[in-house]
């Protein structure tokens, strides 16, 4: 992906080292400028990562198959001091082929790379690939199921439902060595604004590692819950950086029967592993207009064979009906075959070069519309790379304040807001986060003025743009507010873990619209906080000197309520508050126009009291039985001086007719360890009970009696890279236990881990 007219910066080498607190990007195209030529240092050697294990990552990674077995040589190193009240210690950089850990999958279409892959690189063959023979299916399955969405109605009149739309392109970590199934650190690209985005591409590949790459488990189910669709990416790279035209013409090779063996193992990666489709980026210059004719073949093959499963295609501007790589920053006659032929579709959406104009734009969605096809099927790319919001974009172009949306667009490396923060705390990143994605106001129902950042030659932040999406459609509903990272983890408003984590599959249905606050006095801050929390790593808080009362929007819905409706809020006042009158409001019908309030209906929900701890209020919703709610918001009213600090936990609505708890899952086990020092590396696995579960979290009994959370995940397996001995203890003893979607745990299901004596 290169070019641009849009004065964008060009892009840092995958082939450069790496680090955590650096991770490069997944390849190096020239300068946008179309006379660059390529920067030397972007050569081809593996991108290089250093992996932290810890036992007590949340999530840190998946089961095996049962029997496999793990390495002895690749046992973590011996315990860090303290070692009995810590569940991990960090293992060292560029461990090699036989490291047990799972990682996100990649491959070459079918031929190799000549040479021999760098360390902690393992080069595979699509083709060859069968989901009876990957060892480490179960860690990067996804789960959750794609949720629906509905619109509400807009908070300003500025926003649009039913037009833009946004793709995002996000590289979350390496090509090679890239966790299967969470990190133990809380710096992290934790992405919450799902409510804006339609489709997320898992971005990555190079020529050194792999170029076909699948999106790892956690950024689907979290994705998922939200409904947003998770493509993974083909990258046939530029010669300049690797890219083997044989690779092009392994892609699109025919079988013996005619039939596309990538296309259909393309497929089955997709279904196998539960993601929604691939983003196809042929940059790999030197072919004909037969290898252009084959590849359209091979796209409809490809969206034939996904049909039945609901995959998409998303296609990058780049090779033309030429079979030449040349960025039209447009679609038109050189490249709208990859979109739309005389058969039909065949690709579902087209990410536009960088090279766009204003007016390539505008003739490319009256094309588009003369093909039949929606305009706002065409992604114009945003570079937020190098300058994030303060990137140079012509918005005009694609988003024009008083008429049509011309096309949608898509961003291109938006983890721009983690990674170039000298303070990469949570808190940290979620207000750069927020800033990106809702605008400097952070209300969405009252956009900074022209002038201050989302005016002409500003950033547009999507909240003022695009209408938000929710999937909080049915009960049982609830939200601890959890963003799927942390410094520790929290249960019932107790840590049970002091070891930061992340992992988004355990990341809460977020309210969509950050945040609009209505007062007549003083706006409070709100935001997502990782001090304290009930459950998992975060909570709300509401702060600031209140002289009116403030009412925070939260969840937009489409619930119908029973006649046994009950809503509960888990909350507290922090230590120096204001005491504060607390209520709930419930809107049982939608604003008349975007841009009109939410009209609540509220409830008293009791008084947050400094120094009382959290409290549980629990509010009837007979008076609505019946009614849709389509909304759900708190209120606080200052009581006394000073200022007010406000914590929510949970929000959650349900029926309240009792219901069991979940049932427990079965057959623990440790289906393989690798031990040396005192300290083993695991793999364990479970039978999940029937019936609906969110996720289950594994702890560990100590010796003393206490549990330790060691992590979650969304399917039935995980992978503890690091549990040490504590004390003299004879074995490790692990537990695993059902969560369902208000957080009621069943019981547990055992294992012991000996230790040799």
């Amino acid at each position: 992906m290169s070019g641009s007219g849009n004065g964008a910066h060009p892009r840092t080498s995958p082939s450069s080292p790496s680090s955590p607190s650096s991770p490069s990007s997944p390849f190096c195209p020239p300068s946008r400028e179309a006379s660059a030529t390529p920067s030397p240092r972007c050569a081809p050697p593996p991108t290089r990562r250093r992996i932290l294990a810890a036992g007590a990552a949340a999530g840190a990674g998946a089961a095996a198959l049962p029997g496999v077995p793990l390495p002895a040589h690749a046992a973590p190193p011996a315990a860090a001091p303290h070692a009995a009240d810590r569940e991990a210690a960090p293992r060292p950089p560029g461990a090699g082929p036989a490291d047990p850990a799972p990682y996100a999958s990649y491959w070459f279409p079918d031929t190799l790379p000549h040479g021999t892959p760098g360390p902690g690189i393992v080069w595979r063959s699509l083709k060859q690939w069968t989901p009876e023979s990957d060892p480490d299916l179960a860690h990067n399955t996804a789960t959750v199921p794609l949720a629906a969405r509905f619109t509400p109605v807009p908070p300003h009149p500025a926003v649009r439902a039913g037009q833009a739309r946004i793709a995002s392109l996000v590289s979350f970590g390496p090509t090679s060595r890239n966790p299967a199934q969470g990190v133990p650190t809380a710096d992290t690209y934790a992405l919450t604004h799902w409510a804006y985005i339609d489709e997320l591409v898992f971005w990555g590949g190079s020529a050194g590692e792999g170029i076909v790459l699948a999106p790892n488990a956690p950024v689907v189910d979290a994705a998922h819950r939200n409904g947003v669709r998770v493509l993974g990416n083909v990258f046939l790279p530029p010669v300049a950086y690797g890219g083997d035209l044989q690779w092009t013409r392994d892609l699109v090779q025919r079988d013996a029967l005619g039939r596309f063996p990538i296309a259909e193992q393309l497929v089955r990666v997709a279904v196998a592993y539960g993601f929604d489709g691939w983003f196809v980026n042929a940059e790999t210059d030197g072919g004909d207009s037969a290898l252009a004719t084959r590849m359209r073949e091979f796209l409809r093959a490809l969206r034939a064979a996904g049909a039945p499963h609901g995959l998409r295609i998303t296609w990058y501007d780049a090779m033309n009906s030429t079979g030449r790589v040349g960025w039209q920053g447009a679609l038109n006659p050189l490249n709208q075959e990859f979109f739309e032929d005389r058969a039909g579709r065949v690709a579902d959406t087209v990410f536009v070069d960088f090279r766009w104009s204003a007016q390539s734009l505008a003739d490319s969605g009256a094309l588009a519309e003369r093909l039949g096809r929606s305009r706002h099927e065409l992604w114009a790319a945003v570079d937020t790379e190098s300058r994030g919001w303060d990137s140079a974009v012509d918005w005009e172009s694609i988003v024009p304040r008083g008429r049509d949306h011309v096309v949608s667009y898509g961003f291109y490396r938006p983890e721009w807001t983690r990674n170039h923060l000298a303070d990469r705390s949570p808190g940290a990143f979620h207000r750069a986060d927020d800033r990106f994605w809702t605008g400097e106001s952070l209300d969405p129902a009252r956009p900074a003025p022209q002038g201050e950042g989302q005016g002409e030659g500003g950033w547009r932040a999507p909240a003022t743009v695009v209408a938000d999406r929710s999937t909080v459609s049915a009960l049982p509903f609830a939200c601890s507010f959890n963003t799927g990272h942390g410094e520790r983890w929290y249960e019932r408003g107790e840590p049970v873990s002091d070891t930061p984590w992340s992992h988004l599959g355990l990341q809460d249905r977020l309210p969509g619209r950050r945040w609009v606050v209505d007062t007549a006095g003083p706006r409070p801050a709100v935001t997502l906080d990782f001090a304290r929390a009930w459950r998992g790593g975060s909570s709300l808080l509401v702060a600031g000197r209140l002289t009116a009362p403030a009412a925070v929007g939260l969840h937009g819905t489409r619930m119908r309520l029973p006649r046994a409706g009950v809503l509960e809020l888990v909350h507290c006042a922090e230590p120096g508050s204001a005491p504060a009158l607390v209520e709930v409001g419930v809107a049982v019908r939608e604003p008349a126009a975007a841009g009109e309030p939410v009209p609540y209906t509220w409830f008293p929900a009791g008084t947050a009291a400094p120094g009382a701890g959290w409290r549980t209020a629990r509010v009837g919703l007979s008076p609505l039985a019946g009614r849709t709610a389509y909304g759900l918001a708190v209120r606080i009213t200052a009581r006394g001086e000073g200022a007010v600090s406000w914590r929510v936990g949970v929000l959650s609505v349900r029926d309240g007719t009792p219901r069991p708890r979940p049932a427990a899952p079965h057959t623990l086990t440790a289906d393989a360890a690798a031990h040396q020092d005192g300290a083993a590396a695991v793999r364990l696995s479970w039978r999940p009970a029937p019936g609906p579960v969110r996720h289950h979290e594994l702890h560990r009994l100590l010796p003393d009696g206490s549990r330790r959370f060691l992590g979650g995940t969304c399917g039935t397996a995980l992978y503890l890279p690091a549990v040490v001995r504590a004390g003299r203890e004879r074995a490790a003893v692990f537990e695993v236990r059902a969560v369902d979607e208000l957080y009621a745990v069943s019981a547990p299901a055992r294992t012991a881990l000996a230790w040799a004596r």
